[in-house]
This record gives C-alpha cells, sequence and structure tokens, in this order.
C-alpha cells in the first residue's frame, strides 16, 4: 500500500508528452489526409489520460483529496472531455457492488443486456440488439467516446454533482478548444472525419480496456449474499500479459488485487496477486486469469448466452 511517487512522475510525464506531442503534430501537419494517423495517435493518448485519470480517483497518485480532485479535473474533464465527477460517483458504486444488477452501473441495461433476467425484461433499443449484442459488442465500442462525453455533460443537470458550475466550465473549455483547433486547422469534411476517426478509436480503446474485467463473469442478484472477499474476487477476472498488457490495460489486467485494494498504487498489484492468489486458493474461492483474447472471448460468449430469450422470440414471431 505504500505510495509509488517516482513511477506516477515518470508515468504522468510520460502520458502528458505522449498527449501534447499529438497536438504539436496536429497543428504541424496541417490541412491533410495524414492527420487520421494523428487522429488515432490521440485516441490511444486520450486513453491512456483517461487510465490516469482512474488511479488519480482511487487516490493512488495523490492521497490527498483535493490535490486528487484537481488534477481529477484537469485530466478528465479539460483534457479529454470527460466529468471527473460523474465518472468517479459511477465508478465507485461499481466497486462496492461488483456485477450486481440492481447496484452496479457497469451492467445497468442499456443497449447491451448482461443477464438473462434484464434479456427478458428489455425494451426499445436493448430489446432490439439484445439476440446480436456478442456479434455488435465490439462495433457498438465505436461510439463508447461519445456516450461518455454525453453521459458528462447530461450530469451537469444533477444537484448531487460536486463542483458543477467547474466541471461545467472545464467541459466546455475542452469542447470549445477542440472543435475550434480541428475546424481552424482543417477543411470542414476533414474535421469531421478527423472527429470520427479519434473518438471511435478511443471508444474502442477504453471499452477494450474495461471489458476483460468483469464481462462475463457472475451476475449477482439480492439473493446472493457474499462477503466482501468473495464478492470483489468472483466478479473479477485478471488478464495475463507482461509489462505489454500491463502498459495498455494500465495495470487494470490485475483487476482482483485492484478490487481487493483499490487505493493500491497500479505496478505494486502485480506483487499482491501471488499472496491473493495463494490466499484463494487456502480458501477454495476461484480465482480467475487468462490471456486477452480469451478474456473477451469469455465476455462474448457470456452476452450471447443472455441474449438466447430474445433470438428464441424473434425465431418464434417469424414462424407464427
Amino acid at each position: 500500500m505504500n505510495p509509488r511517487p517516482g513511477y506516477y512522475v515518470l508515468r504522468l510525464g510520460l502520458v502528458g508528452s505522449l498527449f501534447a506531442a499529438g497536438w504539436v503534430a496536429f497543428f504541424a501537419l496541417g490541412d491533410t489526409w495524414y492527420q487520421l494517423l494523428v487522429a488515432a495517435f490521440l485516441a490511444l493518448a486520450f486513453a491512456q489520460v483517461a487510465l490516469v485519470a482512474h488511479d488519480l480517483a482511487h487516490r493512488q497518485v495523490f492521497r490527498a483529496r483535493r490535490s486528487a480532485e484537481i488534477a481529477g479535473l484537469v485530466a478528465g474533464n479539460l483534457c479529454i472531455g470527460m466529468s471527473y465527477g460523474w465518472w468517479m460517483d459511477k465508478h465507485t458504486r461499481h466497486h462496492a457492488n461488483p456485477n450486481h444488477e440492481d447496484h452496479d452501473p457497469d451492467v445497468a441495461p442499456d443497449a447491451l443486456v448482461w443477464s438473462t433476467e434484464q434479456a427478458v425484461a428489455s425494451r426499445g433499443l436493448a430489446r432490439f440488439l439484445g439476440g446480436r449484442q456478442a456479434y455488435l459488442f465490439f462495433p457498438l465500442l465505436t461510439l463508447e467516446g461519445f456516450n461518455l462525453h454525453v453521459a458528462s455533460f447530461r450530469a451537469l443537470a444533477r444537484p448531487s454533482l460536486r463542483r458543477r458550475k467547474l466541471e461545467a466550465g472545464l467541459l466546455v473549455v475542452h469542447v470549445a478548444a477542440y472543435l475550434a483547433a480541428l475546424f481552424t486547422v482543417l477543411s470542414p469534411g476533414k474535421a469531421v472525419v478527423f472527429l470520427l476517426v479519434h473518438q471511435a478509436i478511443f471508444g474502442v480503446y477504453l471499452g477494450c480496456t474495461f471489458a476483460p474485467n468483469h464481462k462475463g463473469m457472475p451476475m449477482l442478484t439480492g439473493e446472493d449474499e457474499l462477503d466482501f472477499l468473495r464478492k470483489q474476487v468472483l466478479t473479477s477476472r485478471n488478464v495475463r500479459g507482461g509489462w505489454v498488457i500491463d502498459t495498455a490495460l494500465g495495470g487494470l489486467n490485475y483487476q482482483i488485487e485492484h478490487h481487493l485494494f483499490p487505493g493500491m498504487p497500479t505496478p505494486n498489484l502485480r506483487h499482491a496477486q501471488p499472496i491473493v492468489r495463494q490466499y484463494c486458493a487456502e480458501l477454495g474461492i476461484s480465482y480467475l486469469e487468462c490471456g486477452l483474447i480469451a478474456s473477451y472471448g469469455q465476455a462474448l460468449r457470456h452476452l450471447h448466452e443472455v441474449g438466447a430469450p430474445l433470438r428464441e422470440k424473434k425465431t418464434l414471431s417469424a414462424r407464427l
């Protein structure tokens, strides 16, 4: 649980440099279709900033709440246009009840459904997409970046959101500066394509970062009475892959350890893993770890299975 200031100085410096380098390249290139390469690069940089904001929210970087909040607002609202306060509230509720159908906002039925019960009760878009949601999952992630921006602005209407005026101001500055840069440097057509490519890759990267963590793991309901250890371990999945995966997923591949010790600095999670794994083995608690591709396979199979009732209803309707 000891702080790792040296690690975070290096990480924040590298991520900040990548973010700045992307915008320097954007202004240096000017009005050219090569800017789509910059759009892809900036999408990766935006996602890395989001992962840093995640660590800030858990006070892994700064122990003091005020310092973490200020840095989080700069990283989230100003740099990438995502409400830090909204996301922190949502993520806190997720940590308290991961994969719980009634309490985890990350598995609330929306465009996708995460359990058979949700599929049966689904309406509207979820009912239309549910039967094919496993095939549509990755294509839908291209919209996740836009969804995060829209949700951030919608959250400003909530009285419960702390520092609403500050959050609103920073979000407006981000959007205004972002659009001004695109439409000043690029022709209108190139600006629109840049925006679409940038936000699509940003959404896919973030979705691919968070999907391996819990999707396809057991879903909990009010009937499940689990202690803290089992609630966190049984609903989480670790992803193997060494330093490449550690870097790409921002340390979230040690999801089990992160859920047990959310304030533990990211680089310390791998040291905690053998202890947690051994303890779970002693208690007979299932501890799941697999490769990245296998984790996506498990998540997609789960989505396909829970969408079965909707496919069966469509087949029955067609026969009638």
